[in-house]
């Protein structure tokens, strides 16, 4: 009966701890910054971006800012409309030519909102 006793305490000791320690932990999240973006579109524009790093970024939703995620959809948009994956393995840029261009003037527009925000915030 101390066998069984000793063993079910530890069971349950270790079985409470697991819980804890699920419970405590939380879920990671992964907050999309103008940064991030600014820095994807660089590397797409030197031709230094892979499908699935695009995609990890792109594909993901903004949800904590709408500006942001209205710059996201604009790149996807930019993608379906001027991108194909398939340019990259022949070393040419993911976009075409109207796309880069396009995607220039995205990341220089997300630059100059990024620089007045933080313009802004210095003031206060």
């Amino acid at each position: 009966m101390t066998l069984y006793l000793l063993v079910f305490l530890v069971c349950l000791l270790l079985f409470v701890s697991v819980m804890a320690a699920l419970l405590l932990s939380g879920t990671p999240r992964y907050r999309t910054e103008p940064q991030h973006l600014i820095e994807l579109f660089d590397k797409a524009l030197k031709s230094h971006v892979g499908e699935s790093e695009w995609n990890a970024i792109i594909d993901y939703p903004i949800r904590h800012d709408d500006y942001l995620d209205g710059i996201r959809r604009r790149a996807r948009r930019l993608m379906e409309e001027h991108g194909r994956y398939w340019r990259l393995a022949q070393g040419r840029p993911l976009l075409d030519e109207a796309g880069q261009e396009e995607l220039r003037a995205l990341r220089e527009h997300l630059v100059r909102h990024t620089e007045l925000r933080d313009h802004r915030r210095q003031e206060r």
